[in-house]
């Protein structure tokens, strides 16, 4: 009897593992874009204690803004609940890669931490096609954590894509 071999175990990684419960979170969130058309990207900023203090999904769309990226939206509202513009101590959580606008947005309000699931090869400034939040030109630069959830953040990107070109699955 042949046996087909069993995947190499995935191994640990404590860095990442403890943002999977959060990307979980974000994952929520984008799942509510697409029924605007809107990208499936969700955000949250969670507080220096880990409680989500804002959260946002992708609403270009929906409202007519091309700033209204998940990222910036759950930054603002967790500004507003800070009660000011600097959010030390916070983490950000997003399911891609921020784009050069969410990176500056990152930079600017002294997030301490980035955390993202799919990388964006096209347009991600948070290490692939470039690195806004980590240039050590700028006086702030935020711990980045990649590949949380991956291929879950990937296949709803993926679908969402998909279904806009008309391809089944």
């Amino acid at each position: 009897m042949q046996t087909t071999p069993l995947p190499a175990p995935v191994r640990p990684d404590p860095v990442r593992d403890r943002w999977v419960g959060p990307m979980h979170l974000a994952l929520a969130e984008a799942a509510l874009a697409p029924a605007t058309g809107d990208v499936p990207v969700g955000a949250l900023v969670l507080g220096p204690d880990g409680s989500v203090i804002g959260r946002g999904h992708n609403e270009r769309e929906a409202v007519g803004d091309p700033t209204a990226h998940a990222e910036m939206l759950a930054i603002r509202e967790a500004a507003q609940a800070v009660g000011e513009w600097r959010l030390t101590g916070c983490t950000l959580v997003v399911t891609l890669e921020p784009c050069t606008m969410c990176a500056g947005a990152i930079v600017l309000s002294r997030l301490d931490r980035v955390v993202y699931g799919a990388v964006d090869d096209k347009a991600g400034a948070a290490g692939s096609l470039w690195d806004v939040v980590r240039d050590r030109r700028l006086n702030h630069r935020p711990e980045v954590v990649h590949g949380v959830l991956a291929e879950a953040c990937g296949a709803a990107l993926t679908a969402f894509f998909d279904a806009q070109r008309g391809v089944s699955g």
